[in-house]
């Protein structure tokens, strides 16, 4: 079959190929009617435009450039599918590469999209953020690692982390564990804030919030588990009565510590998550977390680029709540 063209479906319509263009690119002066009528012609010939076409005609691509420290993180798979959600309700697509949290690599994926001619990038920052040089004049928005000299869109980690702590105070707890994230981690070290913020609420903070308390760890399973090891190895009375971890992943690995210490959970042992992601309801018991708003955090970001809403000041990011998601993995504490 012939490729079917804008001018075929124009003349069907009884309109103009402007009309048919300005119907895709939804421009305020078409009525709902002829659009409707446009559409309803364009779905009937299976009309596909070409953006090549489109992008020399518009001096626009409707491409997206995403960059995010590490693909097999749920979090950030997540927030890569809700980005492309959010980006195909405005017509555009989006382009997403790795720079495996290391600054050579990254700069590397900034200019490769740059030289693709994308409208704008949304970016992960690697933790070596020293490093970071942004290109002038294309539209790029940081999200979730906020740096210093920047702006940007998040969640409250802090914030975030305060609410699962102060959940734990609530049921009772006073020796409550924390699972850190690296150092060099903005995030975690905005996570620590919070926890070391709620342990105010427990006596003078110092000693509930003893450094022996902190197991500082990757995001990852394999790092909660050790962390969880070091944090439970110990006598009953002193160790936590409940722990709250930097990461789901972090959380779920320490569960599998204290199944292997023969720690019921949530009998003798609390455990809280943060991000939310989808395998925190996989679990069994199923993980308590502290949600991450990740889909408006990727709409913002796509309605930033996109000018569809204003940039956030420097110096005054633009930060979500979180909120808790109750499992099955919190109870009042034990008695000694």
């Amino acid at each position: 079959m012939p490729k079917v063209g804008i001018r075929d479906v124009a003349k069907l319509a009884g309109v103009s190929t402007g009309t048919v263009s300005r119907v895709l690119n939804d421009h305020p002066s078409v009525t709902d009617e002829l659009r409707g009528r446009v559409r309803s012609i364009i779905e009937e010939l299976g009309y596909t435009p070409d953006p090549s076409a489109r992008s020399m005609r518009s001096k626009v691509s409707r491409l997206i450039g995403i960059i995010i420290p590490d693909l097999t993180n749920p979090f950030f798979s997540e927030l890569v599918q809700s980005a492309e959600q959010a980006a195909a309700r405005h017509g555009y697509n989006i382009i997403v590469m790795t720079s495996f949290d290391h600054a050579a690599k990254e700069a590397d994926r900034i200019g490769q999209l740059t030289s693709r001619k994308v409208d704008g990038i949304i970016l992960v920052p690697s933790n070596d953020f020293h490093a970071l040089k942004l290109p002038k004049g294309l539209p790029i928005v940081i999200v979730d690692r906020l740096l210093p000299g920047y702006s940007g869109i998040a969640a409250d980690h802090r914030s975030g982390v305060r609410l699962g702590v102060e959940h734990l105070v609530k049921l009772g707890h006073r020796r409550i564990g924390f699972i850190s994230g690296p150092k060099d981690s903005v995030p975690a070290n905005d996570r620590l804030k919070g926890y070391l913020d709620a342990m105010e609420l427990v006596g003078d903070g110092r000693q509930n919030s003893a450094p022996s308390l902190i197991a500082e760890a990757a995001f990852d399973y394999e790092s909660g588990r050790s962390a969880g090891n070091y944090l439970l190895a110990r006598a009953r009375h002193e160790r936590p009565t409940a722990i709250f971890a930097s990461s789901d992943q972090q959380a779920i690995g320490c569960m599998r510590a204290a199944h292997d210490l023969g720690i019921p959970i949530p009998a003798a042992l609390s455990i809280v998550g943060f991000d939310g992601i989808p395998l925190a309801s996989m679990t069994t018991p199923r993980l308590t977390t502290v949600k991450q708003p990740i889909q408006e955090i990727a709409a913002a970001a796509v309605a930033v680029l996109l000018s569809k809403q204003d940039a956030p000041a420097l110096g005054k990011p633009l930060l979500l709540a979180c909120e808790i998601s109750e499992g099955e993995t919190t109870s009042s504490p034990q008695p000694d």
